[in-house]
C-alpha cells in the first residue's frame, strides 16, 4: 500500500475544474439569454432602476477587450453601486424601485457591448470620513480569468469628486486613473456613459485587489 505522499508530485497535481473558470459555466447560470437559454421570470438582470425610481436615470455601456486587442464577447459582469442618495440598498427585491446590485454580459451580437441601466449614485462616505466620489464597483469574469477582477467606473463629468476622491486619488498615474473613468454619452435624447475594460496591454484597465 501506497503512502499518500508516495507519488510522483505530476501525479498529484489537481487539474482545473469547472468552478475555477468561468467558461460557458457563468452564462449558463446567470446569463441565460447571452447563453441561448429560456429566461427565468424572476432575473437579476441589467435594469437596476425602474422608471420611477428616484434619481438620475442613466445608461452604462461598454466592451471587454483583451491583450491582443480582441473584444471579449463571452464576459460576464456583475455592478454594485449606491442609490443616488448615497446609500447602498442591501436587500434584493425585484419589486423595487432601485436595486444596487445588476448582472450584465457581453455577446456576439450588438457590438458585443454589455449595458447597465441604472441611476446616477450619489457619493459614499470612505472609512476615512472623507466622501468618495460618484462611482460603480464591477466585478469581471471571462475565459482565461480564474481569480474575477474588480474594478471602479467614476464618472468624466464628476471631475471635481474625482479629484478629491480617497480611493481614486491613491492611483499616482493620471493616466492611469484615466482608465476608470467613463465618458458621457448623448444617445436619443438620454444621458449614457461608455466605459470599455482593457484587460491587459496598452490603457490596461486599472483593477483592485479587495
Amino acid at each position: 500500500m501506497k503512502q499518500p505522499n508516495s507519488q510522483p508530485a505530476s501525479e498529484l497535481m489537481l487539474r482545473e475544474t469547472a468552478s475555477q473558470t468561468a467558461g460557458p459555466y457563468v452564462h449558463i447560470g446567470l446569463a441565460l439569454a447571452a447563453a441561448g437559454n429560456p429566461t427565468r421570470d424572476e432575473e437579476i438582470w441589467n435594469e437596476m432602476a425602474k422608471p420611477e425610481a428616484e434619481g438620475e436615470h442613466i445608461e452604462v455601456v461598454g466592451t471587454v477587450i483583451d491583450g491582443n486587442g480582441d473584444l471579449v464577447r463571452d464576459a460576464f459582469l456583475e455592478a454594485w453601486q449606491a442609490d443616488a442618495h448615497g446609500e447602498y440598498q442591501r436587500e434584493y427585491d425585484l419589486k423595487k424601485p432601485f436595486n444596487s446590485f445588476g448582472r450584465t454580459a457581453t455577446t456576439f451580437d450588438h457590438g458585443s457591448e454589455w449595458s447597465l441601466k441604472t441611476l446616477k449614485p450619489g457619493p459614499v462616505v470612505h472609512a476615512s470620513g472623507q466622501p468618495m466620489a460618484p462611482h460603480i464597483n464591477l466585478t469581471l469574469f471571462a475565459r482565461g480569468i480564474n481569480i474575477h477582477l474588480q474594478t471602479r467606473l467614476y464618472f468624466e463629468d464628476e471631475a471635481e469628486a474625482n479629484a478629491q476622491c480617497p480611493v481614486l486619488s491613491r492611483i499616482e498615474s493620471p493616466a492611469r486613473r484615466q482608465t476608470l473613468i467613463a465618458r458621457r454619452e448623448e444617445a436619443d435624447g438620454k444621458v449614457r456613459y461608455r466605459f470599455d475594460i482593457r484587460l491587459q496591454g496598452e490603457g490596461e484597465t486599472v483593477f483592485f485587489d479587495f
